[in-house]
């Protein structure tokens, strides 16, 4: 193999956010028992996912599938109000593990509502996050998710507008639709701080940082892990080559041929012991490992208050 040196890019892996939600389903389990059920996979990653299954966490996609009177964990991507009515209508105890920085945006669609202002959603399809936001006030929200997409934007005031964005982001992805909406849209109004994640942020920075000194990026992370894929995205925009597994199985001989320089980094979800791996299959043949770290992080949620005091059910 001609792999010489390996770069773990700091900071990589969990964020604040995602370690409340996995410690949030972890201690459900050890207070209340198994199963746990959560609405969503709590965090996007297989590897975290399956370890939670088998200390008895079951994951669902719609509230209807969890017996009534049942324990019921919100993931951290966050969730509409529908899906809370949905929760008290079968008399589930619900605890709510969604990340602070998503409540920051639902927050916010709620003061640029009362300011009479319509809501310009800067996200993905389909992504839980998104749909979470989206069904806060559908009515004066829409989501942009390209650049090309704001030419067709309907609106009835163009002078009582905001725009809000996806935590999880490129930065750099988020800049192009924000341009663009704000050379269609002058008036528009920009949230009070921005909503890409530190996390995402930082990830993001320390890819770019390192990425010259890389022949190829791995990022640890799965597959419908939008913050991971940016991660990889980022160092492919920099004309280095990246690629997105779950773990060192994953990992192709042909990816590293004639690469001297390997960079590993993680996304938000991914746990600390994948890196790890990946780092030991290339020291076991020959690697160095040094560490490059671009910024220090120190952030901490609380946990949700629901863990400490006895659960009703009808929150």
């Amino acid at each position: 193999m001609s792999v010489e040196k390996v770069i773990l890019i700091e900071p990589r892996g969990f964020c604040a956010g995602v370690e409340r939600a996995v410690d949030t389903v972890e201690e459900a389990i050890a207070n209340f028992g198994a199963p746990i059920y959560v609405k969503h996979e709590i965090v996007h990653n297989k590897t975290v996912c399956d370890a939670l299954r088998k200390k008895g966490a079951i994951f669902v996609e719609e509230i209807s599938e969890i017996p009534e009177g049942s324990i019921c964990v919100f993931s951290a991507h966050g969730i509409a109000p529908k899906i809370r009515e949905e929760a008290r209508a079968r008399k589930l105890s619900t605890i709510d593990a969604t990340c602070p920085l998503v409540s920051k945006i639902h927050i916010e669609v709620g003061r640029f509502a009362k300011e009479g202002l319509e809501i310009l959603y800067i996200g993905h399809r389909n992504h839980p996050e998104a749909m979470g936001v989206m069904g806060i006030r559908p009515d004066i929200t829409q989501i942009v998710e390209t650049p090309e997409e704001v030419k067709d934007i309907k609106v009835k005031d163009p002078s009582k507008l905001a725009y809000l964005t996806q935590t999880t982001l490129s930065v750099d992805e988020c800049m192009g639709v924000i341009d663009a909406l704000k050379k269609r849209f002058p008036q528009l109004k920009a949230p009070p701080s921005s909503d890409i994640c530190y996390a995402t942020t930082n990830r993001q920075g320390a890819i770019k940082q390192a990425a010259s000194r890389c022949d190829v990026v791995f990022v640890l992370g799965s597959k419908n892990s939008s913050n991971s894929n940016r991660l990889a995205d980022t160092a492919k925009a920099l004309g280095v080559d990246a690629y997105l597994i779950d773990s060192v199985s994953e990992l192709k001989e042909e990816w590293v041929e004639g690469k001297k320089t390997v960079g590993i980094s993680a996304g938000a979800s991914a746990p600390e012991y994948l890196v790890q791996e990946l780092a030991q299959y290339f020291k076991d043949r020959g690697a160095t490992v040094e560490s490059v770290q671009a910024i220090k992080e120190n952030m901490k949620f609380t946990m949700p208050y629901e863990l400490n005091r006895p659960l009703s059910r009808s929150m």
